[in-house]
């Protein structure tokens, strides 16, 4: 087979932008592409792979020529389209929340939980940017010294919610510099020069969607369905990657040295912590690189058995688009696409 028929829709966002161009940097075995967005966006032209392709609206026939599809476009556009793809055997890898905790469909961070792939019914969902950050850092510590509790609490840019956010950012952080009102449209608050405790919607039990979706997320991906995870979610103005506070209560103790071999050894994490040089990460450094990285590696002063440590990673590539490729790179080498989608 000389390639795969690949579609994305959503590819005029944020992630699929960074997507088409993981395309051509990984070089992802494409036979031919398809690309689809919004009425709105529907009608642009997109360069990518050394040719112009025209941005589509989909519709089911559409699909039914495909071998893979790659979604990053909201929970109702996923629940409408995806199933309706899988149906015709093309592998469908979601980007959205709207399967992430349906028990018959996967939730994998290639690295942590690849092997969950294998179960897969035609759709594959990748979890939240911050998720993934959080567990590819937790989870080569937890399969040495199983964790007993985590709490962490996110610095998340403005990215996560799309372009029109950064937009804003941008927009607001040049008006209040010279004086002049800006409105926030995209936000509740101003997000120029300010933060706030506030992503997705409140829920009953005081915390937000966001939360809770790390909550339900992680337990799922490290198959441990009982772990105590607390998490508090803060929208920054940055413009791309997303930070974390960590602590980690670990079931022995474990020294920070021992901590960062286990990190350094992990595929797809970085230490970085030579903090008294000023070396520890930042977005600045992690933005438009695929490694998550680890610093500020240290006992918990709290718990005898505790470990605290800052992580930030590109939400928009390992968070998003290049999850979402290594999963399709590790189904193709697993021979785990559905025979109904092949040609």
């Amino acid at each position: 087979m000389d390639g795969y028929r690949v579609g994305v829709i959503g590819a005029t966002g944020a992630v699929g932008k960074v997507f088409l161009s993981l395309l051509e940097e990984r070089r992802f075995p494409v036979r031919s592409l398809r690309l689809f967005a919004s009425p709105r966006s529907a009608g642009q032209r997109i360069r990518v792979l050394g040719q112009e392709y025209l941005v589509e609206e989909v519709t089911p026939e559409a699909l039914e020529g495909l071998d893979i599809l790659f979604i990053s476009a909201s929970g109702e556009v996923s629940r409408l389209w995806a199933p309706i793809a899988a149906r015709a055997g093309v592998l469908v890898i979601d980007d959205s929340s709207a399967f992430r905790m349906d028990p018959t469909v996967p939730l994998v961070v290639p690295e942590v939980n690849g092997e969950d792939l294998a179960s897969h019914r035609g759709i594959i969902a990748i979890p939240n940017c911050s998720t993934t950050a959080l567990v590819m850092a937790v989870y080569p510590l937890h399969r040495v010294n199983p964790v007993r509790r985590i709490i962490v609490d996110t610095y998340q840019s403005v990215s996560g919610t799309g372009r029109a956010a950064m937009e804003e950012l941008r927009e607001q952080s040049r008006a209040l510099l010279d004086g002049r009102p800006y409105a926030p449209k995209v936000y509740p608050h101003p997000i120029a020069f300010n933060l706030f405790p506030h992503i997705d919607a409140f829920l009953d039990n005081g915390y937000t969607r966001e939360e809770w979706k790390m909550v339900e997320e992680t337990r799922k991906i490290l198959h441990a369905p009982d772990l105590p995870v607390s998490a508090t979610c803060v929208r920054v103005p940055v413009f791309i990657c997303h930070s974390e506070a960590v602590h980690l209560e670990l079931t022995h103790p474990m020294s920070p040295e021992e901590a960062r071999e286990v990190l350094a050894a992990f595929p797809g994490v970085e230490v970085l912590d030579e903090p008294r040089a000023g070396r520890y990460p930042m977005p600045l450094w992690g933005e438009g690189k695929d490694a998550v990285y680890v610093g500020r590696i240290r006992r918990d002063a709290s718990h005898p058995r505790g470990l605290a440590m800052w992580v930030v990673s590109d939400n928009l590539r390992k968070g998003a688009a290049l999850n979402a490729i290594q999963i399709a790179e590790m189904a193709l080498q697993r021979n785990l696409f559905p025979t109904a989608g092949r040609r």
